[in-house]
């Protein structure tokens, strides 16, 4: 890996409709994988906690997402990058600085 593209390698969060996070992971890695950005998109994660919770006198065990309607993603902004992101369905736009 280049100096330069560590540099600007950051975690951003992706907005994406609540409900939708795992869909637009999934979706993501694949354009990742078809268009070969595996270079400058590092990893797609929707991070998630597990709790316990009670459900008709029973303990359940669920994975709840910590940021709701958000995707993180491990990349190098660049024109290409920033087009595969943003043109991925069901995202709805960029958070971090820079962008």
């Amino acid at each position: 890996m280049k100096q330069d593209t560590i540099q600007k390698r950051n975690w951003y969060a992706i907005h994406t409709y609540s409900g939708y996070e795992n869909a637009v992971a999934r979706n993501l890695k694949q354009r990742i994988e078809s268009l070969g950005m595996e270079d400058k998109i590092f990893d797609v994660i929707v991070p998630t906690e597990k709790k316990i919770k009670i459900k008709a006198g029973k303990r359940v065990e669920e994975e709840d997402k910590v940021y709701p309607g958000y995707v993180l993603v491990d990349m190098v902004v660049d024109d290409d990058s920033w087009y595969v992101v943003r043109n991925t369905p069901r995202v709805t736009g960029f958070v971090g600085s820079g962008v």
